[in-house]
């Protein structure tokens, strides 16, 4: 006992007065949170969703500041909703919060990622004043457009592992659902006017659909509305920062709203975030046109005395060289203050001359056995064609190598048009989450269709139970003249 006396002295004497248990003052380290090492991240992706993966480790936080939030929790504040005192966050039309998880995508953005969401500022200006005005006349929220800040960064052409495209990152199917037009010639996901139309109504369904709950509409545009109805349902909550504590949804998921909140507190004030040097683009400008028959881009850049470069940059859908076979009074944009000049110089223009047939390529994949002379027979063409294409010599091995090749069939100009993709598809669907409670008969009243319509439309036979959490049909259309109609209405 002796010896334990005289250690406790001796460790006491070693220690500062008042060294015994430093306390830091909870308000104070709310305030001045201690910074989170950030994981070895790569440089921000033009697509912010895929830059943090489930494969990444999670950030490394000093052990008493997790203490101590973990204690607030137990004396009844949740530290997910807590908003950290004395910052006054901007005005917004939708609820902006700060707390741990949006405090450290505020940290990731002034150092890590401040390259990139330097550039998406750099974006921004043009093309958030048009994008907020189409949500205004919608009836939403003009701050929804860090929905786009945070899926592409502004960028017209982003695309995503998953193959969604454009400033507001469609999938096909629900770019489709939405009215865009995904084909050959024009995927207009990529048109910042179409799509914030398009993600307006996606984003306004899903708001109705989770009871006006902002966070949960972000985390279904993100994770798709039937993946969080199930989380709602497994957790038994409502509360997004809730449902981001299970293991259920992705990180993806529990991180979307977070960093949509974190963009648009550092995008309604950037100078006060360390963002007061960006080089801001000017809004992008233009008049529309109607195309009568199908035009070449060069011929619309030289009557408009432009380049083609700014005739494509102002038509991020047109996915070749012209406006799109069988479209008559296509509507195109041309700078501002060409449309009277383009007009004019285009009547003159007989239209024949209009546009230019070119031959289309395609890509092949050599195999083993293959040779130039087999393969230029098989594409109509000759081994000195193709390799010149690819830069080959004829005696060049090319077991192996991609290859460019004429298609060997160009577009069969009848069936393409307007109305190719909605007859290849047969159509587009709306979808509903079947909830406790549902019938046949009471969805059929609720959506003015008929019982037996949603019977056959989703497969039903006979007098079925609906089950909670099934996608059901209950609306379905074609394209007509351009719009999507209702394809039967209730009888």
């Amino acid at each position: 006992m002796k010896h334990i006396v005289i250690a406790i002295a001796l460790v006491a004497c070693s220690l500062p007065a008042g060294a015994t248990e430093p306390v830091q003052p909870l308000l104070t380290e709310l305030t001045s949170p201690t910074v989170p090492s950030l994981p070895a991240l790569e440089q921000v992706a033009l697509v912010p969703r895929d830059e943090l993966t489930d494969d990444e480790e999670e950030p490394q936080q000093d052990a008493s500041e997790l203490f101590t939030l973990e204690e607030l929790k137990d004396k009844g504040g949740d530290a997910a909703e807590l908003a950290l005192p004395d910052v006054e966050l901007p005005q917004a039309d939708i609820p902006l919060a700060l707390n741990s998880k949006v405090e450290y995508f505020l940290t990731y953005f002034q150092t890590r990622g401040k390259q990139s969401f330097s550039r998406w500022l750099s974006r921004s200006s043009r093309y958030i004043p048009m994008m907020k005005e189409i949500l205004k006349r919608e009836g939403m929220p003009e701050d929804l457009v860090y929905v786009a800040m945070i899926e592409s960064g502004f960028h017209l052409q982003a695309r995503s592992v998953a193959n969604a495209v454009g400033p507001w990152q469609f999938i096909s199917g629900t770019g489709r659902r939405y009215s865009l037009r995904i084909d050959q010639w024009v995927d207009e996901r990529k048109d910042p006017l179409k799509a914030t139309v398009a993600a307006a109504l996606y984003l306004k369904e899903l708001y109705g659909m989770f009871n006006g709950d902002w966070y949960l509409a972000a985390a279904g545009y993100n994770a798709g509305e039937n993946k969080i109805l199930r989380a709602i349902s497994m957790y038994n909550t409502s509360d997004f920062w809730e449902l981001s504590r299970g293991s259920y949804l992705k990180r993806e998921t529990k991180e979307y709203v977070p960093k949509l909140l974190a963009a648009a507190i550092i995008a309604k004030d950037p100078a006060r975030y360390g963002f007061s040097d960006v080089a801001y683009l000017s809004p992008i400008e233009f008049d529309t046109v109607k195309v009568p028959s199908r035009t070449d881009l060069e011929l619309v850049a030289k009557l408009t005395g432009t380049t083609y470069e700014t005739i494509k940059e102002l038509n991020p859908d047109l996915r070749h060289w012209s406006t799109p076979p069988n479209y008559p009074d296509y509507e195109l944009k041309v700078p501002k203050g060409t449309k009277l000049q383009f007009e004019a110089a285009y009547a003159k223009v007989p239209e024949g001359q209009r546009y230019t047939e070119k031959t289309l390529y395609t890509h092949y994949r050599a195999r083993k056995k293959d040779s130039l002379k087999g393969i230029a027979r098989r594409y109509s063409t000759t081994p000195d064609v193709l390799a010149e294409l690819n830069g080959l010599s004829r005696k060049s091995r090319i077991a192996g190598k991609t290859l460019v090749v004429p298609a060997r069939q160009t577009v069969d100009f009848s069936h393409e048009g307007r109305s190719a993709a909605a007859e290849a598809k047969g159509g587009y669907a709306k979808y509903y989450t079947v909830k406790k409670g549902d019938t046949l008969t009471s969805l059929a009243k609720r959506f003015n269709v008929s019982s037996k319509l949603l019977s056959v439309w989703n497969n039903l036979k006979g007098k079925v139970a609906l089950k909670p959490g099934r996608r059901i049909i209950i609306a379905k259309f074609t394209e007509k003249n351009g719009e999507m109609v209702p394809e039967a209405r209730k009888s």
